[in-house]
């Protein structure tokens, strides 16, 4: 059955009768997610369900507002001595866990030793760092080798891995290993009880919590005041279905307004469409530098002839140009860091029988190129079979994984060739906010198999990285930045394939959404 029949089909019966939403109160807020939360650490995963779901059950030492720069949060504030060396962060008064117990220092210290065994950006301030310890129970002290400007912001950053604080006891379990338990000092309390894996997740208001009072309120910044008791994250993998069910009234929000529903959502009333982040998602190609073919660097800048990133583009928002930046960098478009360094070769028409020849070239000899793609991501699944007809027109053997998300990841694990269930390349895409800086920008690390899967050994990216935190000023950052892209371009670590902004929706009754991730503080029914 087609997606689009299926609610002319089921949806009457679903959705057709009042009773449901009579039943409902007004502190009940009903949400569908993007995808299934699969993974309740968000330390341990990169998946952004699980990063929004730790927004809600966990805090943060600090946020992050709308110009991408850290306020305090959990912290009343930081002293700052010996010439940068020396930091002192203060928690506020009255933070406390959701079990009671209040929040400590140690506990603190313990769960940013855990997540900087995850992050890059965290893994670069522990190395900066001499000691890490709580001489008393509100203080946090850096003892570092060198002065960290952006220590804040490592702490704060909205993008993955989450530096989420939780008990201490919680904290000290193996970074690779989830945490189950949902303790945290966040603004809403998990329901562990009445969670039903792939379909529904509850939260309810944590009325221990005490939300700041000053900053400006701003993505992750702020008051976090909430004003519903309950919050129901119901799954719903059809994006039709999910679609009726927010026009009928069925649900509140929807996380994601389906860039091919978006006529159907703007036709209806009392639905409200707004893109929430200006950084958009970032699509990209991973491929694999152990294994052949994409072992070979010459193979690898051969290919750059065949990528049609406006053809990504459109499978996901048709010729909406307001939706999506072409040509997409390493770094967001709009964003500091951002430049057009090196980005020529994608302009223009493609010429696949140069790029053929181009490869032959090169040294490819038709080797098999396993191409991974989630199927449950109807954005990767729509970019992944754009790339994969530039990859055949380029001459590439191509066989296609296509697979559930999860599933994917853990394939992604293996090194090997082909041969023995390796990989070759795979689609994703981040949120533009993981493509800020060098800081956090996992896939444009150089650091081999110590690194993100594909294992990229590029030497002078780590040399710009390095040099990019020393840097003096924004200017001497961003000029850094030219070059790490030029280099890039060079190494081909992967394939930028656009830029797209995602809508939501929710009921026009539904205000106080605030700018950027889906979050629930601020929200209110009117």
């Amino acid at each position: 059955m087609q997606r689009r029949s299926l609610f002319a089909a089921t949806g009457a019966g679903i959705f057709g009768g009042p009773a449901l939403v009579r039943a409902q109160t007004a502190s009940t807020l009903r949400f569908t997610p993007q995808q299934d939360l699969v993974t309740l650490d968000p330390v341990t995963t990169t998946a952004y369900v699980s990063r929004n779901h730790g927004y809600m059950v966990f805090d943060t030492l600090y946020g992050m507002d709308a110009s991408y720069q850290a306020t305090p949060q959990m912290v009343d504030g930081h002293t700052i001595e010996n010439d940068g060396k020396l930091w002192n962060l203060t928690l506020r008064e009255g933070l406390r866990f959701h079990d009671g117990e209040r929040v400590l220092a140690r506990d603190c210290v313990a769960s940013i030793r855990r997540w900087a065994r995850r992050d890059p950006f965290g893994a670069t301030l522990m190395d900066a760092t001499e000691e890490l310890s709580a001489p008393d129970d509100r203080t946090i002290r850096f003892r570092l080798k060198q002065p960290f400007p952006l220590l804040p912001i490592a702490l704060g950053k909205a993008s993955v891995p989450v530096c989420a604080m939780m008990p201490e006891r919680l904290a000290n379990t193996d970074p690779f290993r989830q945490v189950t338990e949902m303790i945290g000092s966040g603004p809403f309390r998990f329901k562990a009880d009445e969670r039903v894996p792939g379909a529904l997740n509850v939260y309810t208001k944590f009325e221990g919590y005490v939300p700041r009072r000053d900053q400006p309120l701003a993505w992750t910044s702020g008051p976090k005041v909430v004003h519903f008791d309950r919050v129901e994250w119901h799954v719903m993998p059809d994006s039709s279905t999910a679609t009726n069910a927010l026009v009928a009234g069925e649900r509140d929000w929807q996380e994601y307004a389906y860039h091919d529903l978006l006529p159907q959502l703007r036709r209806a009333r009392n639905v409200t469409v707004r893109v929430l982040d200006t950084s958009g998602f970032v699509g990209m190609v991973r491929v694999n530098h152990l294994q052949p073919p994409f072992d070979n660097p010459a193979i690898r800048r051969a290919l750059w002839g065949a990528i049609d990133q406006t053809a990504c583009m459109q499978s996901l928002v048709g010729n909406d140009r307001s939706l999506m930046n072409v040509p997409l960098g390493f770094f967001a478009p709009g964003t500091p860091m951002a430049s057009d360094a090196g980005l020529d070769v994608l302009r223009g028409p493609r010429d696949y029988a140069k790029v053929r020849a181009d490869l032959r070239a090169a040294g490819y000899r038709g080797e098999k190129v396993v191409f991974m793609i989630p199927s449950t991501s109807a954005p990767n699944a729509a970019m992944g079979s754009v790339m994969e007809d530039q990859f055949r027109q380029a001459g590439m053997d191509v066989e296609i994984y296509s697979v559930e998300f999860n599933a994917m990841l853990q394939r992604r694990n293996r090194k090997g060739p082909v041969s023995d269930g390796g990989w070759s390349a795979f689609m994703t895409n981040w949120a533009g906010t993981d493509w800020l800086n060098p800081a956090g920008h996992i896939a444009l690390r150089g650091n081999g198999e110590a690194g993100y899967a594909g294992w990229a050994t590029m030497p002078r990216i780590e040399e710009l990285r390095d040099a990019w935190f020393r840097a003096p000023d924004v200017a001497a950052q961003q000029a850094i930045c030219r070059d790490i892209q030029l280099e890039a371009m060079r190494e081909v670590p992967y394939y930028p394939t656009g830029q797209y902004l995602q809508p939501t929706a929710y009921r026009s009754n539904i205000t106080g959404v605030l700018e950027g991730f889906a979050t629930f503080w601020n929200v209110r029914r009117a």
